[in-house]
């Protein structure tokens, strides 16, 4: 297998010629400084392609003595080339390394590549192991040895080793996955990591944050069942913050229909929330309709034993009338089932609708101007701020009181926005 190596070059060449000795590579990428636009200086590139003797063997020589590193390493001309940077501009560094890289592996695709990060100014170092530490199939090291001081380490002594920088790695590549979390975007992180390589050492808190992000995934997809299969087999390392959410899921997969459907209309109302926190409003108006839907038939069933989709004839109160559709069934939409609840129950929710009714058209207009209902009209943040503060103030409350005849006295939390396991 072809051998790169891709190095920062500074003042001093032994710990380059180390490097080169060492992993024997068939190409190298040094990494260089021209001259210094402040002083005229020359940079690292003469060590690399000075003429002549162009390299003092020990940092007091007057004069130089050595040629420069390709014909002390053996290399010929065609095993190497010089990328030039700037010595400070971290910036610069950083974008010259992963450029250097980048043709690297289009040049070489099936090549090992080793970044050795010895050599250099601190910000050419620290340029190329930022660059390197985002690229998995890339090994980093440096050369180091024995040590009398902070200075450097003894001549003759050095080495290349390899870096051990996989927990830096692994933070690093699965930090994107990380902040889609903070957007409820549970399926772009599972996508993430499903391509993902984690180290050895680190397979178990990888596995755990792709099966994770998969059951909230399937979660905020209302796959309820789905969800607490793939969160109970973590129960037992979980923190108690997150061991709160199998709760949740346990009640929303509840044997008992009446407390199963009153946990699944608070679920849907979070999820609404999720969907405007990602600007998402349309989306978010069109569950707070199926959420005032839903709310009336779950009242008319678990309550008065009326299901919606086919209410018989005795069930219509006195002077509504409701007609059958073209299979002879009764069935009634949102407003009318709202119609329903105020003349055949007796509680909070029927005096909701009374007080309510004028409220809940004007918002429901709202939604029927969207492209998910009626209309062509995109529903901003102002309007869903004027239907959320409704459903907050008055709405959510009153369903609250009707769920603890079930046993539901509080609202369930919100999804996780941050992964911290």
């Amino acid at each position: 297998m072809t051998q790169i190596l891709i190095c920062t070059v500074g003042g001093s060449h032994q710990p380059i010629v180390s490097a080169i000795n060492d992993l024997r590579p068939d190409y190298v990428v040094f990494i260089c400084t021209d001259k210094d636009p402040a002083t005229g200086q020359p940079g690292s590139r003469t060590q690399i392609e000075g003429k002549g003797s162009c390299i003092k063997a020990r940092v007091g020589d007057q004069t130089p003595t050595l040629p420069n590193i390709p014909t002390q390493t053996g290399l010929a001309a065609e095993q190497y080339h010089v990328v030039l940077t700037l010595s400070d501009d971290l910036d610069r560094i950083y974008l010259d390394c992963s450029l250097a890289i980048d043709d690297v592996i289009k040049r070489f695709p099936a090549a090992k590549i080793a970044a050795d990060y010895t050599g250099g100014t601190k910000s050419m170092s620290a340029g190329l192991v930022m660059a390197a530490v985002e690229r998995p199939d890339i090994d980093l090291q440096l050369v180091t040895g024995s040590r009398t001081d902070l200075v450097k380490v003894q001549d003759g002594s050095q080495f290349a080793d390899k870096a051990d920088c996989e927990r830096i790695r692994y933070r690093r590549l699965s930090e994107p996955y990380r902040r889609a979390w903070n957007r409820y975007a549970y399926s772009e992180a599972l996508a993430g990591l499903a391509d993902f390589k984690p180290p050895k050492g680190l397979r178990d808190d990888y596995t755990r944050f792709r099966e994770l992000s998969r059951a909230f995934a399937e979660w905020d997809n209302f796959n309820h069942a789905q969800a607490l299969s793939i969160l109970q087999p973590f129960a037992p390392n979980l923190p108690d913050a997150m061991k709160t959410y199998i709760g949740v899921a346990l009640r929303l997969n509840d044997q008992n229909r009446g407390k199963r459907d009153a946990a699944r209309l608070f679920d849907l109302y979070r999820n609404a929330e999720r969907r405007a926190a990602q600007g998402r409003y349309d989306d978010a108006v069109a569950r707070f309709y199926r959420l005032i839907e839903w709310s009336a038939q779950w009242l008319l069933e678990s309550q008065c034993g009326i299901i919606t989709s086919d209410i018989k004839p005795e069930q219509i109160p006195e002077g509504m009338t409701l007609r059958s559709n073209r299979d002879g069934k009764i069935q009634v939409g949102l407003f009318d089932a709202w119609q329903l609840v105020k003349h055949k129950t007796q509680g909070v929710a029927a005096r909701f609708i009374q007080e309510q009714e004028n409220t809940l058209l004007n918002h429901t207009k709202i939604r029927n101007g969207s492209i998910l209902a009626h209309g062509f009209t995109p529903i901003h943040s102002d309007q869903w701020q004027t239907i959320y503060a409704w459903l907050e103030g008055c709405f959510m409350p009153m369903l609250l009181e009707e769920s603890a005849k079930v046993g539901i006295k509080q609202m369930p939390l919100q999804l996780p926005d941050s992964y911290q396991v």
